[in-house]
């Protein structure tokens, strides 16, 4: 996923008052880790899957393998947690309405 710098700030900045400033969270420096550490040159970030995942969960809808068709989208939905939300609530809602 294309990094968040905003998101990353906000979590960093939590992080740090979260310990009273003086010593980072052990688990959000190792969320941070892999992050970076499993970023990929071709990966989308949030505003781009954003922008897909209606396509995306319209193909889910109709049985096709949007995961296939989609892998960027479907790589940036296993690795960010917000945009996944967006994804299954937009998904929760239109099978509810069908």
């Amino acid at each position: 996923m294309k990094w968040n710098w905003g998101a990353f700030k906000e979590r960093l900045r939590r992080g740090i008052s979260q310990r009273r400033r003086n010593r980072l969270d052990p688990e959000l420096l190792k969320q941070m880790a892999r992050g970076i550490l499993t970023t990929r040159p071709d990966e989308i970030g949030c505003d781009e899957c954003f922008e897909q995942v209606d396509h995306f969960v319209d193909m889910v809808l109709a049985g096709k393998n949007a995961a296939a068709a989609m892998p960027l989208v479907q790589d940036h939905l296993n690795r960010c947690k917000d945009c996944r939300e967006e994804y299954e609530a937009l998904l929760t809602a239109l099978r509810a309405a069908a």
